[in-house]
């Protein structure tokens, strides 16, 4: 069965908040407890949006940031356990970094914590010239 991958651009407002909601909350650990506001707001803000469905269930979803000519970020790329492995999170990512908004920055970021090798496939490589550095409100 065929998966469909849209480029939201500016549509973000018909990407179905729960459903995200929903493939956040039980694909991955630091997406749960995000309001359903709160990702509307994340959306609005972000550069690309992607998402990939089969039928009409959300099974994949990612986003960058990017000020289009120096910097990006690729945030929260997450495909459902079950259809992972079928090539669906390399055409989120190549999305991303393909998208008008990406597609011309000099450096592409990302954080992992458990897909470095699924990064590194993709071209990726671990910097360790440089550190993460972290500001937590509260």
């Amino acid at each position: 069965m065929s998966a469909r991958l849209i480029s939201h651009s500016n549509l973000c407002w018909r990407l179905p908040l729960r459903d995200l909601q929903l493939l956040l909350h039980s694909h991955t650990s630091w997406g749960r407890g995000r309001s359903v506001a709160d990702l509307r707001l994340m959306l609005r803000e972000s550069a690309a949006v992607v998402s990939l469905w089969q039928n009409k269930q959300l099974i994949g979803f990612g986003r960058a940031s990017s000020d289009r000519i120096y910097r990006a970020v690729l945030w929260d790329v997450v495909v459902t356990n079950d259809h992972q492995g079928l090539g669906h999170g390399r055409s989120i990512v190549e999305a991303l970094i393909n998208h008008r908004a990406v597609v011309e920055v000099e450096r592409i970021y990302l954080m992992t914590t458990q897909q470095k090798g699924f990064y590194e496939q993709l071209g990726f490589v671990h910097q360790v010239s440089q550190d993460l550095m972290l500001f937590k409100r509260g």
